[in-house]
């Protein structure tokens, strides 16, 4: 029997491209987009971002001299947060899923990157009951910690949680704790798998 549904956020819920603000960077700063995650990422400040270890306005001010980026802090959010497209999973399977179970949102993400999930993909984030969000709780997945808040927030024991994570190794690490756990592919996909355990949305 299962009491929670436990989703991802990005590639998930919400495509997400992070080309698409390398290349906005990409006029800012003297460096091509192809070198930009590079240099980000030899310095580990986005997971320190997304664990709650550095404040939104130093990340920025960090970011910008790491990149030489003549941008505001306002406008840089902006790029920053172009990277989320289209919704992939409809807003009748998460209100169905809902009315039924313990529904949550678990995700390693940042202050920046979610203020504007919440403005802009609101009719999506109402339905859920609860957000785990790596940079409040001070962990990211695949750390077991993040996923324990997230079977503490299910209010039931792991294995009556289902989860998708579109990231094969957080599969393992949800698997590792009990709960049980797909890859995602496609809101189809989801449905099928959804069925075949007997959860209900309609």
């Amino acid at each position: 029997m299962y009491r929670a549904v436990i989703f991802d956020l990005g590639k998930v819920l919400v495509h997400f491209d992070f080309k698409r603000g390398y290349r906005a960077l990409e006029g800012l700063c003297p460096y091509p987009a192809a070198e930009i995650p590079k240099r980000i990422a030899s310095t580990r400040l986005v997971e320190r971002f997304e664990t709650g270890l550095v404040e939104p306005h130093d990340f920025v001010a960090q970011l910008s001299a790491m990149l030489e980026l003549q941008v505001d802090y306002d406008h840089f959010c902006r790029i920053w947060s172009c990277i989320f497209t289209e919704t992939l999973i409809p807003t009748e399977l998460l209100a169905g899923l809902a009315a039924r179970y313990r529904l949550l949102l678990l995700s390693n993400t940042n202050a920046i990157h979610f203020e504007m999930i919440r403005e802009t993909y609101a009719p999506l984030l109402r339905h859920f009951h609860e957000l785990i969000l790596s940079y409040e709780v001070k962990a990211m997945k695949p750390h077991p910690a993040i996923f324990q808040k997230a079977i503490d927030a299910a209010r039931c024991r792991p294995e009556e949680c289902f989860y998708t994570d579109d990231i094969a190794s957080y599969v393992d690490a949800a698997r590792a704790l009990g709960m049980d756990a797909v890859q995602f592919e496609s809101a189809a996909q989801i449905e099928r798998e959804l069925t075949s355990r007997g959860i209900e949305w309609k």
